[in-house]
């Protein structure tokens, strides 16, 4: 760079960032597992890494870690199958197309077709993974400084609760059982369905389940406005309404877990992470947004302190608390249509967890106890896909039928609510207990 022009640097600069991020993609989408699911929330968040001009291109790039299927032979997967079912495939399956039609994080998905002519999909692990996984998660923890140094969202509170929820990722037994509770909780619903699973078929290694003849995401967004907002909301009453609704959520909201189906549902796939919480917790978020919704700041300050989320209360005042809130769920707060943008989304989840970013230095070295992290987590990649529709709505006259338990005002609303009264909300199940987490 020496004997340059400033320009000239600052050229060298930006293409040396590009190559760069572009490494980055390729590997995160070599590694599997753990990095291509940080790849994946890269995606979804369009986070502030490359030059603007060359943004919506790095996007592009990382879109690839959430729809296109790894190089791993057939026969490689195959195995897999067979290993786990104790018999060859020919007598599990009637037909198999050996061509993967999707990439989960740390596996690859297949169509197939049982003897009795049912259309599934067959999600299987790759080979080792699990091997591969925990020396990932190994190595994520060993290089905990370099990574807060490259990405200083990725927090050690992050870190744990992707080691936690990928170790439980591994089991596609268990995975199969979520699902079909799922399914039966969304059985009938009018605008969402959850394909159940196989639970006979699905074992540690592979998991069967309903095929959704459906289109994309990248192909959802090329829709009219009109129903961009449609699937927009469909999204945000799924992965946030059924948490305050149901005390329970998906915890991995991502483009590539979403199809709309030929029918106008909105079909969510995907159910590794997931979580129960307990209804107090659920309460106790409830009743901070209702405050920050009405500009209670003392009340939001003591909700946090009570909770223990706020663990030194001489160094955050009232209005911190109150704006520190805001910056990361004004858009569901404030009575308004609001249309979610990619950078709206992102700029809301960098001011909130970055430590660049001088604004609200005392609520950044707060704990948030790791069942609100995991719910935040939820949120804040929700509002990164509604960001990437382009979504416009009133969130606010949604949310407040969580919030206030208030009538719908959205023909979706009404039919959720005519569904609620003939499915009525079951009792919570036990949440899993989480380790300790800080922010």
């Amino acid at each position: 760079m020496r004997g340059r022009s400033e320009a000239v640097r600052a050229k060298m600069a930006e293409e040396s960032m590009i190559r760069t991020t572009e490494q980055v993609v390729m590997v995160l989408g070599t590694m599997k597992g753990v990095a291509m699911k940080l790849g994946q929330m890269m995606s979804v968040l369009d986070l502030d890494l490359v030059p603007p001009d060359h943004r919506d291109r790095f996007q592009q790039r990382l879109a690839v870690l959430r729809n296109a299927a790894p190089t791993v032979s057939f026969e490689a997967m195959r195995a897999v199958i067979e290993e786990d079912f104790g018999r060859p495939l020919a007598e599990a399956f009637a037909e198999f197309d050996p061509e993967p039609i999707a990439a989960a994080s740390i596996g690859q998905v297949y169509r197939a077709t049982l003897h009795d002519g049912r259309a599934v999909a067959v999600k299987v692990q790759y080979p080792g993974v699990d091997v591969a996984v925990r020396a990932d998660l190994k190595n994520l923890t060993m290089f905990r400084r370099v990574l807060a140094s490259a990405m200083p969202w990725i927090t050690p509170a992050v870190l744990d609760e992707l080691k936690l929820n990928m170790e439980s990722e591994l089991d596609y037994v268990a995975e199969a059982v979520t699902q079909t509770e799922i399914a039966n909780l969304y059985r009938d619903h009018p605008f969402i369905v959850v394909p159940a699973a196989v639970r006979e078929l699905s074992t540690t290694r592979v998991l069967v389940s309903e095929f959704v003849e459906g289109t994309g995401f990248d192909e959802i967004r090329k829709l009219p406005a009109a129903q961009r907002d449609r699937v927009g909301e469909i999204i945000y009453r799924f992965y946030v309404g059924s948490l305050f609704t149901f005390n329970e959520f998906c915890g991995d909201p991502h483009p590539g877990n979403v199809l709309l189906a030929r029918d106008g549902r909105v079909a969510f796939l995907d159910f590794g992470l997931f979580n129960r919480m307990d209804p107090k917790l659920v309460h106790f978020e409830i009743l901070c947004l209702r405050a920050a919704a009405e500009d209670r700041a003392e009340d939001l300050r003591q909700l946090m302190i009570e909770r223990g989320v706020i663990d030194s209360p001489e160094e955050i005042g009232a209005e911190e608390c109150l704006e520190y809130v805001l910056s990361a769920s004004e858009w569901c707060l404030v009575d308004e249509e609001l249309t979610i943008t990619p950078e709206l989304a992102s700029g809301a989840f960098l001011l909130a967890v970055d430590p660049r970013a001088s604004e609200f230095t005392g609520m950044k070295q707060q704990n948030l106890p790791p069942e609100h992290l995991f719910s935040r987590r939820a949120d804040f990649l929700t509002f990164g896909m509604l960001g990437q529709l382009d979504s416009t709505n009133n969130w606010h006259l949604i949310a407040r039928e969580w919030l206030y338990d208030e009538s719908p005002v959205t023909e979706l609303g009404l039919a959720h609510r005519e569904w609620l009264t003939t499915h009525p909300p079951k009792p919570a199940k036990k949440p899993r207990a989480r380790k300790a987490g800080t922010r």
